[in-house]
Order: structure tokens, then C-alpha cells, then sequence
């Protein structure tokens, strides 16, 4: 199923014997799209705390409850690596939270089971809770490939032969956790549509002066199928829509 990623922040975090928090932010790969960490604030239980759950360990959202189960137990979590604020991700810190949970490094063919690189994450870092790894040789950065849902949101896009509007949110399908779609709106371009545009259509991503690049033109934009945002996706939309840019079949 796929779900905007507005709708996913928020939700209540339901360890199996109880509520941890809430979810904050999704860090993707921006190689792949493929969502990396689930950025829990563990609010009133641990004040203060930032936790990264692997999307390995969560179950189906439930929008009824407002809830997204994971499979951990409150002191799984509460002696788990906590994050802190404006500090980049090492390979040394991520791989702690792997070690100290038992994740697979390599779900979803991430960047671990890709090259080994280690992401960079905006405004966050992992306090390691091992003495071992803290006292291990940290590099001052990590990869820049690991990028946060909420700050990429409302990146000006650009088409081929000019601006198109902003990211105004992502569709996920979370069954594999990976950022299907971005949603932009046109408001500034072409007021009062929503299009969808493929992840395979980003050229380039410049994270200073905050837009993304892709390889369509401003007439392909204007003629593709409108995406409402009250309706769901089905797969005659799906298929026309990726007929439109001829993107490539989804695995």
C-alpha cells in the first residue's frame, strides 16, 4: 500500500509490550530511494531521546489507530543508541545500531549491501552506547547519500527547460519501505494541480541551494495524468502515468 508520508509522521509507535513514541522522520538513500531509519521521538516516555528503528522491524501502519507497530520491547528500545541533533551519521555509529539490534545491514539493498558507504544524516547523529565503537576513530562526515524526508520537503523542482513547483510530500509503499513517488505541486507553475513524478526521473540533487533536478520538460509535466490527492492510486492510473515518461516497469 502506498501512504503519503504526512500521514505516516506522527503515528504512534507500538513496541509489543507498549508506546514508545512517535514517528518523526523517514532517512532515505537518495541512491535507491530506499528508506534507511525511521527517526522515532520517544517523547514523554525518554524524554529528550531520538531513536532509529530499521524498517526491517516495523508491521503495517494502522491510520484507524494512528499507530505503526514494530517488533521490540520497551527495554530493547529505552538501552538502544539514542540520536543527537546536528552531528553527521559515522559508519562506526550506524553499524552499532545494526550490531546491537541484530539487523540484516543488507534489507532492502541498501547502501550497507551496495558499496559499504556510510550515510550522512541532516541535523542528527547516533550516540554510540558501546564502549568499543565510541572509542573507535571517527570521520568527521559520513557518505552524503542518507537524506531526511522533512528536510527535502518543499525543494523547488526543475524541469529540463525550467521550474515546475516544489515537493509538497512523497508517496511511500510501505511494504518495502521505498519512497515511490514525489508529489509536487504546481501551484507556482501551473496552479491547482498535483502531479507525481518517479524517483527514476531525478538527475541531480543539490542540498545547498535545495532543488532537485529531472529529465522531463515543462510540456510532459502539463500533459501527465493529474494526480488527485483525495483518491488512491490504482493500477490503470499507475500505468498510464508511467506510460506518460516512460519509466521503467516497477519491480
Amino acid at each position: 500500500m502506498m501512504s503519503v508520508t504526512s500521514a505516516l509522521k506522527g503515528l504512534t509507535i507500538c513496541a509489543t509490550d507498549g508506546r514508545i513514541g512517535t514517528v518523526s522522520d523517514f532517512l532515505f538513500d537518495d541512491r535507491n530511494w530506499q528508506v534507511r531509519w525511521v527517526v522515532i521521538d520517544t517523547g514523554d516516555w525518554l524524554p529528550g531521546r531520538l531513536v532509529l528503528v530499521h524498517p526491517q522491524a516495523l508491521g503495517k501502519p494502522d491510520f484507524n489507530r494512528n499507530t505503526l507497530p514494530v517488533a521490540l520491547t520497551k527495554a530493547q528500545v529505552e538501552a538502544s543508541p539514542d540520536i543527537q541533533r546536528d552531528l553527521p551519521v559515522s559508519r562506526q555509529m550506524e553499524h552499532g545500531v545494526f550490531a546491537y539490534y541484530g539487523w540484516d545491514p543488507g534489507w532492502g539493498g541498501g547502501a550497507f549491501a551496495m558499496d559499504g558507504m556510510m550515510p550522512l544524516v541532516p541535523s542528527s547523529a547516533l550516540a554510540l552506547g558501546d564502549d568499543d565503537l565510541a572509542q573507535a576513530e571517527l570521520p568527521p562526515e559520513g557518505d552524503p547519500h542518507l537524506r531526511s524526508v522533512s528536510a527535502t520537503d518543499s525543494y523547488d523542482i526543475h524541469a529540463t527547460d525550467g521550474e515546475i513547483g516544489h515537493v509538497s510530500n512523497f508517496l511511500m509503499d510501505d511494504a518495502g519501505w521505498t519512497l515511490r513517488y514525489l508529489i509536487v505541486d504546481t501551484r507556482n507553475w501551473w496552479p491547482g494541480k498535483h502531479v507525481l513524478l518517479s524517483p527514476s526521473s531525478v538527475t541531480s540533487i543539490d542540498w545547498i541551494a535545495k532543488t532537485i533536478s529531472v529529465d522531463v520538460t515543462q510540456d510532459k509535466v502539463r500533459s501527465s495524468p493529474e494526480w488527485d490527492p483525495a483518491a488512491l492510486i490504482h493500477d490503470g492510473y499507475e500505468t498510464r502515468l508511467r506510460d506518460h515518461y516512460a519509466w521503467p516497469p516497477l519491480m
